[in-house]
């Protein structure tokens, strides 16, 4: 069971369900990039950097795992954030004027940022979470907020001689009458 992290016993389910989204992300691009290395870094323009694309699948598909497997997929998130920015510098590296395929490098680098935005929104949400977590959290239960206790002061106002005003009384028909033609003071109906 995953800790409480909105103060109320329940931990966030939208950022939890992004989290989970996440890792499935990790592992089918994960697997992609395993199955078709070749394949993806000749439709970049990047032709030799076919294991470079193998080894960033197998660091997908273990993140992905992590992020799965973790009650706490916050360092897993974050280190799909450090992914992203090797998958940039790696992108951004194959822009150059003689990439055939710049295009295809130029589209792929936009998707890169937008799920990065995406992981860092993740990993943001999560560790603010882990912050609320740690707060020590008070307990309340034992105070009143009375000087004195609650018993002590019971019947106070009314051994002091205390007398309602007549605009915190209720109107004049439903107070209580003493002989049925006068209306009580309040003090008076209850001595």
């Amino acid at each position: 069971m995953r800790p409480d992290t909105r103060g109320n016993g329940r931990p966030d389910p939208a950022t939890h369900a992004l989290a989970r989204g996440l890792g499935w992300f990790s592992i089918a691009l994960g697997v992609a990039e395993i199955t078709a290395p070749h394949r993806l870094a000749r439709t970049l323009g990047m032709d030799g950097h076919e294991p470079v694309v193998l080894a960033y699948g197998v660091r997908e598909v273990v993140n992905g795992i992590g992020i799965l497997a973790s009650d706490d997929p916050t360092p897993w998130i974050w280190g799909r954030v450090g992914g992203d920015a090797l998958d940039i510098a790696t992108v951004a590296a194959g822009m150059s004027g003689d990439n055939p395929r710049i295009g295809n490098a130029a589209v792929a680098l936009v998707s890169l940022l937008g799920i990065t935005a995406v992981d860092l929104y993740c990993a943001r949400g999560l560790g603010e979470e882990r912050e609320r977590r740690s707060a020590p959290i008070r307990d309340y239960r034992d105070r009143t907020g009375y000087p004195r206790q609650v018993q002590a002061v019971r019947g106070a106002a009314r051994a002091g001689g205390f007398e309602i005003p007549d605009d915190f009384r209720g109107p004049p028909a439903l107070r209580p009458y003493q002989d049925g033609t006068a209306p009580l003071s309040t003090a008076a109906a209850h001595a």
